[in-house]
């Protein structure tokens, strides 16, 4: 809260407290609004480049990517039509102020969600969020891309193994490389951890640095439920300024077994049109057979009048 909103509360604290409430919502709102704005990315990560080349193939999945986790809410780049009912708007990503961002601030932003925006680290990855700022970039006719030095084919040096400690019930990553001169640690790396669910992934504690022996430990929740057996699908996420993002996918048992059917067994409205719900199915008949009535009374009535203007004539 700003020393203009402190005043105007104080000076509010001998009114009634219903006019004191409206003021501290009203500074909260305005305090919230202030951060939101006043957001910008770290100087260390301002000159982040992108190691994929923009090209127009790279622009046309980036478009495709925007229009389904971005335009709901920024609109169509250079029409100016973001959703205004947010507070703050969210810019036009076509604009001066969107395009004069660096490429390393607009990836951490996507990465890390500005005020209202999400964070699209996990659900997009790395690699799709550069293909969405190749897209944006296209707006820009002065945009000349620097590329980054790092090599993608770095990735396929690096192992991740992950294994499940019983007596302290977390899950262990181990991350390595298999350089040249031998297989090293990676340390300082970004880990995350999740379990595969029917509609995204569920992250399992909060991501944690590598540290020297390029070990990360994630504590596992003991009451996840998993299939009959108790298995869970876990999958780790990992990212490195020097080997880029990596993924690998295992198998525990280490979930609460339980013996529910699958989400295509049952009537749901998710299913296939033979199992879909009594009421859906029952609502859309209703509503078809709805509008033939009214067809067949709209074609009665046209009859009707042509054959009144038939014997007129």
């Amino acid at each position: 809260m700003n020393k203009k909103n402190i005043k105007l509360v104080i000076m509010m604290m001998k009114k009634t407290p219903i006019k004191l409430a409206i003021v501290l919502l009203l500074a909260f709102v305005g305090t919230i609004s202030t951060f939101a704005r006043s957001w910008k990315a770290p100087d260390d990560q301002k000159d982040k480049k992108s190691y994929i080349k923009f090209d127009a193939s790279t622009a046309a999945q980036g478009e495709a990517l925007y229009n389904a986790n971005c335009a709901s809410c920024h609109g169509n780049p250079g029409k100016n039509n973001s959703l205004k009912s947010l507070n703050p708007v969210p810019p036009d990503l076509a604009s001066a102020a969107s395009q004069g961002l660096t490429d390393g601030e607009l990836i951490y932003i996507l990465n890390n969600g500005a005020g209202l925006m999400p964070s699209f680290k996990n659900s997009l990855g790395e690699e799709k969020e550069w293909l969405v700022i190749s897209y944006l970039r296209g707006f820009n006719k002065n945009y000349v891309q620097e590329l980054s030095k790092f090599d993608p084919a770095k990735s396929k040096l690096v192992k991740l193994i992950s294994s499940f400690d019983k007596a302290s019930n977390m899950i262990v990553v181990n991350a390595t490389a298999t350089e040249k001169k031998g297989i090293i640690a990676i340390s300082g790396a970004e880990v995350s951890v999740f379990v595969k669910r029917y509609f995204g992934n569920f992250q399992i504690d909060k991501s944690v640095k590598t540290d020297a022996n390029g070990i990360a430990k994630f504590i596992f929740p003991t009451d996840l439920p998993g299939n009959k057996e108790g298995e869970l699908e876990v999958l780790v996420k990992m990212f490195d300024d020097n080997y880029g993002e990596v993924k690998s996918t295992t198998k525990y048992a280490i979930g609460v077994p339980t013996d529910n059917p699958g989400l295509n067994d049952n009537r749901a409205i998710w299913n296939v049109v033979a199992k879909a719900p009594f009421w859906v199915i029952g609502l859309y008949s209703s509503g078809l057979i709805a509008f033939l009535l009214l067809l067949a009374f709209l074609l009665n009535n046209l009859r009707k009048i042509f054959i009144s203007k038939t014997i007129k004539n």
